[in-house]
């Protein structure tokens, strides 16, 4: 009897401090699937793209939705009013990245102008330096006549396939351009030749690392499993790194000799820039400015985040056209009335296309090229009346959102025309955030700007100088792959044929 009476007052002693406990700190937290021991619904992500998956569970559960990713507590944001009020009312609060194990190598995370906690003095000061260096109005006018210029050898690619009827591969070929852009931008030099299929060797390895990033990592979400990396994956993205890192250390050792012996060019390139910064000290602890390993892990950033997503989205774009011929004719017919036939597409045009922005716009509806954003709450908040703790992984569905019939009339179908006349429709989200394939808040992507005035001039340039056809029995299929970036999981092949 006594025995029982002392289980019995342990069991309502632990029942108490649980009560006690929970009580206390008993928040309504938003509607979701019920969490299993240790995994906690990861399982419910299996068997289709995280994108896909939590826009079924958001089906059940509703536009603001709780998951339990192993011992991390989430929550996913499906609706644009959601994202609305969270930017608007909690940006502060939850305007850092959720950390990843394989941002981790050669401590990127520490250093990089994405993963940087938002307030930190160092992300500050390297994202003043993007902006004030590359992505400017002032700098991206300055540098039109070399975005023209590579978009010209494009166009002369494309000739040349035209005559041997070769198909070209969209992807490969926006990729090939976006980085010589921001090679030449940077470097003053092309990393890539169009012609040389065996050349390989960047974008190989710029892909290899966006795609380690993200995979799904075990050590995401057991971190126990650190310091063994059972997937390889931080161990495969230190070797990618240290191969940019490799590439960048060349050109950056050329210059300095070139600067050294006064042989250089007068170029001001981005590169200059950074290396005159590093020369300077900070007037209040005497170090330089900007030294030699933030300058490699600024460039990592920039040819990580400036290029497959703008080629990629360039394949959609294509895509959908093929798919969708009166909206080709339509923009050809646009093109021609303003531009004249068979001319490349200066950016000055852009102004008078307004068709061409739509079917930009509408592309990035339909296929972000980021389908998922994810945020980390740094501090508790309210969000719709529920409760979003400390630490939380915050989950935007860009993808869900651009195909949310309550705010899309026939969401699935490709319509340049809803667009129309909506000048206030800004791919930047602002007042509705409807539409926002760059990200919101403190976090958006500062090569907006620059990703738009490329892709839309290269678009409204292939559209002018040639008619398309699908190689052999493409049947165009719109097959996704998953990653951090959403691309198309067959390539797009298509012959050009002058006009």
């Amino acid at each position: 009897m006594t025995i029982h009476m002392y289980y019995i007052g342990i069991i309502c002693g632990l029942l108490l401090a649980w009560n006690l406990i929970h009580g206390r700190n008993k928040k309504k937290l938003p509607p979701g699937p019920m969490p299993l021991p240790l995994i906690g619904n990861l399982h419910n992500l299996f068997g289709a793209p995280p994108h896909k998956s939590i826009e079924r569970l958001a089906n059940k559960y509703g536009p603001i939705m709780s998951l339990k990713l192993s011992r991390l507590p989430t929550v996913v944001i499906s609706s644009s009013a959601v994202v609305k009020e969270a930017v608007k009312k909690h940006d502060s609060a939850f305007s850092s990245k959720t950390p990843k194990d394989a941002v981790e190598a050669h401590n990127h995370h520490k250093l990089s102008v994405v993963w940087l906690p938002v307030d930190s003095i160092r992300r500050k000061n390297l994202r003043a330096v993007v902006n004030s260096c590359i992505f400017s109005t002032k700098k991206l006018d300055a540098n039109q006549n070399l975005r023209s210029t590579k978009i010209s050898e494009l166009i002369a690619y494309c000739h040349r396939c035209s005559q041997t009827g070769e198909a070209v591969d969209f992807g490969l070929a926006a990729s090939d351009i976006a980085i010589n852009v921001l090679s030449n931008a940077i470097f003053s030099a092309d990393f890539v030749d169009l012609c040389e299929k065996s050349e390989k060797k960047f974008k190989d390895v710029i892909r290899s690392v966006t795609y380690q990033i993200g995979k799904f990592n075990m050590v995401d979400y057991f971190p126990v499993l650190k310091s063994i990396d059972p997937q390889g994956i931080k161990r495969s993205n230190c070797d990618s790194v240290d191969k940019m890192f490799q590439i960048f250390r060349g050109f950056i050792e050329e210059r300095l000799k070139q600067r050294e012996n006064k042989l250089q060019k007068k170029t001001e390139d981005v590169l200059d820039i950074l290396l005159n910064m590093s020369e300077e000290k900070d007037v209040n602890n005497n170090k330089t400015a900007m030294d030699r390993n933030q300058i490699e892990h600024l460039f990592l950033d920039l040819f990580i985040a400036g290029t497959d997503s703008s080629s990629i989205t360039l394949e959609w774009a294509m895509l959908e056209l093929m798919k969708n011929p009166h909206a080709m004719e339509k923009a050809k017919a646009e093109l021609a009335q303003v531009v004249g036939n068979k001319k490349e597409i200066k950016e000055a045009d852009l102004v008078r296309l307004p068709y061409l922005h739509c079917i930009l716009k509408e592309t990035l509806r339909i296929h972000p090229p980021v389908p998922l954003l994810s945020r980390k709450a740094e501090q508790d908040f309210e969000l719709c009346g529920y409760f979003v703790s400390k630490g939380s992984q915050v989950i935007v569905n860009i993808w869900s959102i651009g195909r949310d019939p309550v705010i899309w009339e026939d969401p699935l179908v490709f319509k340049p025309e809803r667009f129309w006349g909506l000048n206030n429709m800004d791919i930047r989200g602002q007042d509705d955030f409807k539409l926002i394939p760059f990200g919101v808040g403190r976090r958006m992507c500062p090569a907006t700007s620059l990703a738009m005035r490329t892709l839309t001039t290269m678009l409204g340039s292939l559209l002018n100088s040639f008619d398309w056809v699908a190689e052999g029995d493409d049947d165009l299929d719109a097959e996704e792959k998953s990653g951090l970036i959403l691309g198309k999981l067959r390539p797009l092949r298509l012959v050009p044929i002058s006009l």
